[in-house]
């Protein structure tokens, strides 16, 4: 394999290794710590992070208020807490070498809030400074501050103790101000306002694409206006990376495109743009860097990273429950599929647990109807007492038989078909509803909206509340029952060396085994 040389990222030289960003609470301080620690880039999830207490424990997420839109505020209130504790742990763990960067799912409830929440920190607590400080000392104050707000996205300041001490405040100034967040990663949407942000704040950004047409769109409609900060271009593979992707409706999610020829178009456009400078991450399954040599110091390719989101799940520091890294060891191939079952309403790549079959039998009851009967819709079906609508003679059949074996509450979709489902699935959907707490910009299972409370059509009893799901199987909870993310090569877990029985490596192990070619 070909020597992997450093590269610059968020205006530092570091290993072209990036800890990819996985949310609710998996990738932490503690992980992205490590990783940064090992002279590679970690990322704390911003979304929803957990904040921990004095004695280390994750204080648990209570909403106390009844309306959503009351709940959906104090679920930003306590992300910003979260991703302020969570980038004090990782900047700590980190020693001050490598890079953190945080990452942000665009189409999260809040998302703009709770970044600039975070990125405030840096502000307020220089105000604080200068309310307990000496006069004498104010000048200094903002004029620091006003240095570290250009190059950091929060600022760890220990405010109370130290000023209790009577401890002068400039003097103490760089033990106590941290730079925290170097660069800011955005995906599952189209972040163009991630620049905007990027530029009030004087901090990197790297959006995350799975296509040329989406950068040039994104740098058409605002990056070209703030191209000094772009620190990196993120192509994640739609058809092979975890989570949620970018795979767009002119896209066969059963014909998957090498990643080779897509990198070579992006940064083709990249360099008609003046920005061959800027390094292009590839993620979505990356394992073993040897795999990618001919990537490597490839002029067609250009500046180039790898960012690993799967494997560091593995490792010591990961904060994920040892039933879930069990599972990932016991995974074969195809046991994670890529579907369309997320609120969000994009592909996302999970593991097929008992959670997504579920998911897979509940949409396997579809069937379209009409208001009126015309062509082959022409049995009636009644909805209720009040609505009857039209069906055709097949699904008549399957549908006496769904109702024959327990599934016989009917449910509208929003696409003018009908699901069913059995009276405890129907609860728990009215349940999980009802206690909404605006995780989205636009939920489809709830039919929440940031933007008005709620959206113009029916909520879809085909997706779930991914907000439970994530915070339940990322604090311990049932790993057969939740919805597991991962990445497409999990499988790999099984048969690598490096995890022959039952070896768990550090993050350290990790990066010298990924620079050594394993």
């Amino acid at each position: 394999m070909k020597k992997i040389n450093p590269v610059m990222i968020s205006g530092k030289e570091v290993l072209p290794l990036i800890e990819g960003g996985k949310g609710v609470a998996v990738s932490d301080g503690r992980s992205s710590g490590a990783w940064a620690a090992a002279g590679a880039v970690g990322t704390i999830s911003g979304v929803f992070a957990d904040v921990i207490d004095d004695e280390g424990r994750v204080v648990p997420k209570v909403y106390t208020r009844k309306a959503r839109q009351d709940r959906h505020k104090e679920l930003i209130e306590m992300s910003i807490k979260g991703g302020i504790c969570q980038a004090k742990i990782a900047h700590e763990i980190s020693g001050g070498n490598g890079r953190i960067h945080m990452n942000v799912l665009w189409e999260m409830g809040g998302s703009i809030p709770i970044l600039e929440g975070v990125m405030n920190s840096c502000e307020n607590m220089v105000a604080r400074m200068k309310e307990k400080a000496p006069e004498k000392y104010h000048e200094k104050i903002e004029a620091a501050g006003e240095k570290f707000q250009q190059t950091l996205g929060a600022l760890r300041f220990n405010v109370q103790k130290r000023m209790n001490d009577a401890i002068p405040v400039v003097d103490g100034m760089m033990g106590e101000i941290k730079n925290l967040i170097h660069g800011v990663t955005c995906g599952a949407g189209m972040p163009y306002k991630l620049a905007e942000i990027a530029a009030k704040y004087g901090i990197y950004y790297y959006p995350i694409v799975s296509s040329a047409r989406a950068f040039r769109a994104l740098w058409l409609r605002s990056y070209k206006n703030c191209a000094d900060l772009l620190g990196g271009v993120v192509y994640e593979d739609p058809w092979l990376a975890g989570g949620h992707n970018g795979l767009s409706n002119s896209e066969d999610p059963t014909k998957p495109q090498r990643p080779y020829e897509r990198l070579v178009e992006l940064r083709t456009l990249m360099n008609s743009l003046n920005l061959n400078h800027v390094p292009i991450i590839l993620a979505g399954g990356v394992w073993n860097l040897s795999e990618f040599d001919e990537y490597i110091d490839n002029p067609e390719i250009g500046p180039l990273a790898f960012q690993l989101g799967t494997r560091p799940l593995l490792t010591v520091e990961s904060p994920v429950a040892k039933a879930w890294q069990g599972c990932l060891r016991g995974l074969k191939k195809g046991d994670v599929v890529l579907q369309q079952f997320s609120p969000t309403g994009f592909y996302s790549s999970a593991v097929r647990n008992k959670f997504m079959d579920n998911l897979f039998a509940r949409k396997d009851t579809e069937m379209p109807y009409l208001e009126k009967p015309e062509t082959i819709f022409v049995r009636p079906f009644k909805l209720s007492e009040s609505q009857t609508v039209y069906i055709t003679d097949h699904d008549l059949k399957r549908a006496e038989s769904y109702i024959k074996d327990g599934r016989n509450v009917v449910l509208k979709t929003p696409e003018k078909s009908i699901i069913f489902v059995t009276p405890e699935t129907n609860a728990q959907i009215k349940e999980d509803r009802a206690n909404c707490v605006g995780c989205l910009s636009a939920c489809a299972f709830s039919a929440w909206s940031q933007a008005n409370g709620h959206l113009d059509r029916l909520p879809d009893p085909r997706s779930f509340c991914i907000n439970k799901t994530l915070n339940a199987i990322a604090h311990g909870e049932s790993i057969d029952n939740n919805l597991m993310f991962a990445g497409h090569s999990a499988y790999r877990f099984g048969t690598d060396p490096m995890y022959k029985n039952g070896y768990i490596p550090t993050v350290q192990e990790l990066v010298d085994a990924l620079l050594s070619g394993k």
